[in-house]
């Protein structure tokens, strides 16, 4: 049942984002964000994520969906999040390659 609340949870997201765009609200440009700033946002969220050990995964993302347990929304929020920071370039195409073969 916390699950599906969850997914639910995630959909409203999803389609409050979609109307903040189509308003005008939120613009289409991602903000830029230093890693330090995600770290801090992670822990203000609660979320008992440490970025540092996440990214030396071998894949960071099945250790997100298995053991974190991170929905595909959240997946892509921490991708967007984490591609839009002032991580190393090679690291941030790792991740991206990751995600994209995992929700594909």
């Amino acid at each position: 049942m916390e699950d599906y609340l969850i997914r639910e949870i995630d959909k409203i997201g999803e389609l409050l984002m979609h109307v903040a765009k189509r308003l005008g609200l939120v613009g289409e440009e991602s903000p830029k964000y230093s890693v330090e700033d995600v770290k801090a946002e992670f822990g203000k969220a609660g979320l008992p994520l440490e970025l540092d050990a996440v990214l030396q995964q071998p894949n960071p993302v099945r250790y997100l969906v298995e053991t974190v347990q991170i929905s595909d929304l959240g997946l892509e929020s921490f991708i967007d999040i984490v591609f839009h920071s002032d991580l190393d370039e090679p690291v941030k195409q790792a991740l991206l390659a990751d995600a994209l073969a995992w929700l594909d």
